[in-house]
Formats: structure tokens, sequence, C-alpha cells
């Protein structure tokens, strides 16, 4: 075999691996997108739906958040800022601060990650917890935070794609 055929079939198999990478993660992409009663054809794709009581009031985009503050704080673990906008601020701006007491429970989720977290209205509510989205290299939202039970990185729900809010 020549050097010229050696090299036709590495950069053959290169593509290959690319194409077949690529693919995976389309597959994993298309499959963490939650499967949403009504008309979700009417909302960008990666949208972010927020349930209230059951129902869907709310979808939102990492690029709808533009108009938020952002915050930001240092991990002690690893020394990284955090930097994105408080989950407070973001179902404020979706639901208004009316239909949220003391009492609900905000769970946020990872379909593809297999992963959630339940937080009071007063955990979120309280600044100083630092219960916020920051934006992932990838493009997607990972909630973080100064609470004991998200502080370090195998504790953050990173790819959200569902947020829960159950008020009595």
């Amino acid at each position: 075999m020549t050097q010229r055929n050696r090299i036709v079939i590495a950069v053959i198999l290169l593509a290959a691996l690319i194409g077949g990478m690529l693919g995976v993660e389309a597959l994993r992409r298309s499959a963490a997108q939650p499967d949403l009663p009504g008309e979700e054809a009417d909302y960008p794709p990666g949208s972010i739906p927020v349930r209230l009581n059951g129902d869907v009031l709310a979808y939102f985009t990492p690029d709808d958040l533009d108009s938020l503050d952002t915050v930001s704080f240092v991990v002690d673990e690893e020394g990284k800022t955090q930097e994105g906008w408080l989950l407070r601020d973001v179902l404020l701006l979706l639901l208004g601060p009316t239909r949220l007491t003391d009492a609900c429970v905000i769970t946020v989720a990872s379909s593809s990650r297999e992963k959630s977290v339940d937080l009071t209205w007063v955990e979120v509510a309280d600044e100083a917890n630092k219960v916020l989205f920051d934006l992932s290299g990838r493009g997607t939202l990972k909630l973080v935070s100064l609470l004991e039970r998200l502080d370090v990185r195998d504790e953050w729900i990173q790819d959200v794609d569902r947020i829960d809010v159950v008020c009595p």
C-alpha cells in the first residue's frame, strides 16, 4: 500500500469518526428535549419549559435572559468563577411575583443527565445563596449555587431542560 493510500484511508477514518461523534451528540440532544403538550412547534429548539402546578406557563432560552442582571461567585473547589442569571429573577420574569410564595417548591431537572434538585422558594429568593443559571461551554444552562447541595461540580444540574414549580 502506498503512502498516498494510507493518507486517504486515514482522512476517511477521521471524517467518519467526527461524523459519528456529531451524530451521537445530535441524537442525545434530541432525546433530551422533553415531550410537552400543546404547541411546542411555536417555541425555538432548546427552549426550557416552566411548569406551575403541572401546567406549562412559559418557555425560555438563554438568549431570553439577556435583559436580566448577571451575578457571579467563585467556586471554592476549583477557584473558577460562575456567572449567570439568578433563578429567582428568571422565575419572577416568567411567572410574576404574585404566583410565588414561601411554600412553593421548585424542581430544576436535566433529563439527559438524569439529575434534578428540589429547592424552596425561600432558598431561591435569597440572593446570598446565589442560585443561578450559568451558560455552559456547549450553550446549555447549568444550575449552580452556594447552597451545600449544589456547591460542587458533581452536584450541579447541567443541561437543564425543565423547571417545575409546585405551590400549594
